[in-house]
């Protein structure tokens, strides 16, 4: 047992091991997805981070380490984004003849999540930091990081409640819209863009690449509106 315990001690100080308990997640949550008819709630990104939260649980790893490795995947998120050019060139068409309406919905989209957040956040009574990092909640985590550690608040917060919004979102964006009765995938990808950032666009694009692309558009143009209303809309609230 004592060398085994060694081999793990080892193990788990190599960056290779957590970039591959990462993948691993995934990929059993893909297959999980892919079998349930790509559930919304069998979402493969919610459950690959309990999957490889429980693995850092019960190895007492620390995520500074686990970072070392997930940080090739980190990384990625850069190209990836930039990939989305890919289908949003492929469709310009498609984009072109939407483009009044999209920057409506941007606009509304963009101020009622803010409004909201911070409406909600003053009355339940919570302190400017907290309402800070709760503000930029529907943008994409990097971008909400930064908007929120430039106001002084807290990154690390700020993240979290992005990605519980992206995985809510990602949830019930689908029944929602079969729900009310919106059948347009252009409207359909735009709104879970909109409001679930990334992973409202990985659904989006399970559903249909028409989605996905409207999806992907959303996510950057809100993230740009964002950064500039933020600072705005917590100045006239102080």
């Amino acid at each position: 047992m004592s060398g085994d315990f060694a081999l793990w001690v080892y193990l788990s100080r190599t960056p290779l091991l957590w970039l591959t308990v990462t993948l691993v997640a995934y990929t059993i949550a893909d297959r999980f997805s892919e079998a349930t008819g790509r559930q919304p709630l069998a979402n493969p990104v919610l459950h690959a981070i309990w999957m490889t939260g429980l693995v850092l649980q019960l190895t007492g790893t620390p995520y500074q380490t686990y970072f070392e490795g997930a940080q090739f995947v980190h990384f990625l998120l850069g190209p990836a984004t930039v990939a989305l050019a890919l289908p949003l060139y492929e469709r310009r068409g498609i984009v072109r003849r939407a483009l009044l309406p999209m920057l409506a919905a941007l606009v509304v989209g963009c101020i009622t999540a803010l409004t909201s957040a911070i409406v909600l956040g003053r009355a339940l009574g919570l302190s400017h930091e907290i309402i800070v990092a709760i503000a930029p909640k529907s943008v994409t985590t990097g971008v909400a990081m930064g908007i929120v550690e430039t106001l002084g608040g807290d990154p690390t917060l700020a993240a979290v409640l992005v990605m519980l919004t992206g995985a809510a979102g990602a949830i019930i964006v689908t029944p929602l819209f079969n729900l009310l009765r919106i059948r347009d995938l252009r409207a359909r990808g735009f709104a879970a863009g909109l409001a679930a950032h990334g992973l409202g666009t990985a659904r989006a694009f399970q559903v249909s690449e028409t989605a996905g692309t409207f999806a992907g558009i959303a996510m950057g143009l809100n993230a740009f509106l964002t950064a500039m209303l933020v600072p705005v809309m917590l100045g006239l609230v102080r």
